[in-house]
């Protein structure tokens, strides 16, 4: 004899459910059970569901979920309905889960189904009856309710789980948390109502005839498992609430701390008795709710108070620019209130023209810096020494005085480790006020801060540059034809570190379709990488096509550092921490006409007398502008000439050397040409070096590497030029 006869002369038929493709397969007595006709059937678990009584399905739902957690048998009890909710039979449900596939999360629950013959449960019981293991399905229950409740991060959040509970065997379909503001209850949310609904509870006062303001005065839970309990007891407010068509209603407080902060309402349709275990149940998830919105009324509001000091911290970029475009982007990772010492600002120049169109002309400067430290203090420093940049900046002083000064304003903000009662402010005068020994001990355990900053004046008409940098990362420029690199400029020690610091001014021109790109180190360096090999994942980024949009740029760029993308690019620091960010781009608009032989590729450097070892950045620049030349020999050609016209430039003269390297034309036929300009008359003339000598090789070397070189006077100095041909030797554009 089959098993499945065996099973079917006792009352016992065989299911199996799948949650890979949903669906629940019956055997003939399976079916017969559940009230259809006796033969093989496969359901969608959704037409399963509807054969059983609703609130059983939520407690079978619980434990199973359970089971396949512990690997233990399921077992409980449930009611069978028919298509108008009749019960018509109790049946016993057993199961055992089996994982299918641990990768997917796919299982599947076999087992057995039984009629028992107990008597039916009626359907207007006093209380819906619990059927199954309830200890089993209360303790699947709640912890799934703490897990989705801990993740909860807004009250909006809290509010959506609590809506989405399904209590094992009587879980509610209205809900209200309300919560207390001076002698007034407040409704924070409610699900299974209307909007309107909401309107004459609004704003009762804590002394009213009502069972959340009387759970608020006095911390204890109400239960109500009637209409009539309710109407009995609060007759002034009974004529609000029966026309919701409720029938039973449980009041419980939300408590932090000793502190009643409102009340939770569950309100159900169907009859509940508030048996010892329900109210235990209800209590849990209430108590777990209150923290849950305390949780979120916290984060809430530091995000609240993060948004303003960001607000209040980070200006806009102002009006627009005729000829240029600029884009700002401002990201805290430093976890806390999110602020930190980033920053970033633009300050008009005296000088500049205001327009009633929103443009705005003239010279302005842009900032953008970095304060030590990712906590309320940098911030703090950070405000003030911006308000100082732009107080500088304002009275019209160049990049280098503007630097200088705020270097000596933010010394004179600090104390020093050590620092006596009465000892001298850095630029001020001795304290003497009682509050010194107090701040002297603070600043000996925090130290100093010190800033790093990058001070630029822009001339939108010309499109020149004058940068200032103290201890910040250099520039990098992305060109008309998309290539991208570091723009190295002079710099000095970051502000702060020395009450009386020198900042050089480096100048440099953006060209027609090029693009500035400043940020601080928080771009570069997250994820564990170093200015080397952070350059190096930002370079391919900051050189893709965005169409033009300088926001599309921006958003990018953030992107490949803290979007998904970013973990594949982890560099080798792997311990360091995340840094704030603050990026600013700025590009001049292309013209119109395109210019003849193509978008070039332009860079201006001056090296001083007094610094000779800038001729290695030089190089370094050079060959950016060059990265995909054809030849490579080339490329170390026109470093070595540059070197050599450059070094000639220190030796024989008392001025510095300002280079301009331009690379015109398309990929394949390009022209470089190189001009080397000095303030000496003196015209260079070929030596005849022997063999030993150290020197005199430098038209030798242009005559023998360069496809073109010469010598222009000017009417101060001369310029020493060369040029190189991509094509191979012949002139780009000669064949044609």
């Amino acid at each position: 004899m089959r098993t499945e006869d065996v099973l079917a002369a006792i009352a016992t038929g065989l299911w199996r459910w799948e949650n890979a493709s949903d669906t629940v397969t019956l055997d003939g007595e399976a079916a017969r059970l559940l009230g259809m006709p006796e033969e093989p059937v496969t359901l969608t678990v959704s037409a399963a569901r509807a054969r059983l009584h609703p609130i059983d399905w939520n407690e079978i739902d619980g434990i199973f979920n359970l089971a396949l957690a512990e690997g233990t048998l399921a077992e409980a009890r449930l009611r069978v309905v028919d298509e108008s909710g009749r019960v018509l039979r109790t049946v016993r449900v057993r199961a055992k889960p089996a994982i299918t596939s641990s990768a997917d999360g796919e299982y599947e629950m076999i087992g057995t189904v039984q009629a028992i013959t107990e008597p039916q449960p009626g359907t207007t019981v006093e209380r819906s009856s619990v059927t199954g293991d309830w200890r089993r399905s209360r303790e699947a229950f709640l912890l799934d309710a703490g897990r989705a409740l801990a993740e909860a991060r807004s009250t909006a959040e809290v509010l959506r789980v609590a809506a989405s509970l399904s209590m094992p065997g009587f879980s509610p379909d209205g809900l209200a948390v309300y919560g207390v503001s001076g002698e007034r209850l407040t409704i924070i949310g409610h699900h299974g109502h209307a909007p309107e609904d909401s309107a004459p509870f609004e704003g009762m006062t804590v002394d009213t005839d009502y069972p959340a303001a009387e759970v608020v005065r006095t911390g204890r839970a109400i239960y109500l498992p009637t209409p009539d309990s309710y109407a009995d007891r609060y007759p002034a407010t009974w004529r609000y609430v029966k026309r919701f068509g409720r029938h039973s209603w449980a009041f419980l407080p939300l408590i932090v701390a000793g502190r009643t902060l409102g009340t939770w309402m569950a309100a159900f349709k169907h009859r509940v008795a508030f048996s010892p275990d329900e109210r235990s149940v209800l209590t849990t998830v209430a108590r777990m709710m209150a923290q849950a919105l305390a949780r979120a009324s916290v984060a809430e509001t530091e995000r609240e108070l993060s948004l303003g000091l960001q607000r209040t911290m980070m200006p806009t970029l102002g009006p627009e620019i005729p000829g240029m475009t600029m884009a700002a982007r401002y990201v805290p990772t430093g976890g806390g209130l999110q602020i930190g010492g980033d920053w970033y600002d633009m300050i008009p120049l005296p000088g500049g023209t205001s327009h009633s169109e929103g443009r705005w002309g003239g010279r302005f400067a842009l900032v953008i810096g970095d304060v030590q430290g990712h906590d309320v203090r940098a911030a703090g420093l950070m405000g003030q020494l911006r308000i100082a940049l732009r107080a500088y900046a304002s009275e019209g002083h160049r990049p280098d005085a503007v630097l200088s000064r705020a270097s000596r304003f933010l010394a004179g903000l600090q104390y020093y480790p050590g620092g006596e009662v009465g000892s001298a402010i850095p630029g001020g005068g001795p304290r003497t006020d009682a509050g010194a020994a107090v701040m002297n001990e603070w600043y000996s355990v925090a130290g100093p801060r010190f800033a790093t900053c990058l001070y630029m004046e822009v001339d939108p008409e010309s499109g020149t540059l004058d940068i200032a940098r103290a201890g910040h990362p250099d520039p990098a420029i992305r060109t008309a034809d998309g290539t991208a690199f570091v723009r190295q400029t002079a710099g000095g020690l970051p502000l702060g570190i020395e009450s009386d610091s020198d900042y050089p001014t480096t100048r440099i021109v953006l060209g027609p379709g090029e693009t500035l790109m400043l940020c601080t180190d928080g771009l570069i360096e997250t994820g564990g990488h170093d200015l080397a090999t952070g350059w190096a994942r930002l370079r391919p980024v900051l050189e893709q096509d965005t169409g033009g949009s300088l926001e599309k740029l921006a958003d990018t760029l953030i992107q490949a550092v803290h979007g998904p993308t970013s973990h594949y690019t982890t560099g080798p620091l792997v311990d360091r921490r995340e840094d704030d960010i603050a990026l600013l781009l700025l590009s001049r608009d292309l013209a119109p006409a395109r210019l003849p032989g193509g978008v070039p590729r332009r860079t201006a450097v001056t090296v001083a007398q007094a610094e000779p070892e800038r001729i290695a950045g030089v190089r370094r620049q050079l060959r950016q502008l060059l990265h995909d030349w054809a030849d490579p020999e080339q490329i170390d050609a026109a470093e070595l000439m540059v070197s050599e016209m450059i070094t000639n430039v220190l030796v024989h003269t008392d001025g510095d050397a300002r280079l301009v390297a331009e690379a015109r034309g398309e990929p394949g036929d390009r022209r470089l040409r190189v001009e080397v300009a000095d303030a000496s008359d003196e015209l260079p003339h070929r030596r005849h070096p022997g063999e030993l000598a150290s020197s005199g090789r430098g038209l030798v070397l242009m005559e023998m590497l360069a496809d073109a070189w010469g010598v222009d006077p000017r009417g101060e100095g001369k310029s020493i030029w060369f040029e190189l041909y991509e094509c191979g030797g012949a002139e780009p554009g000669a064949s044609s």
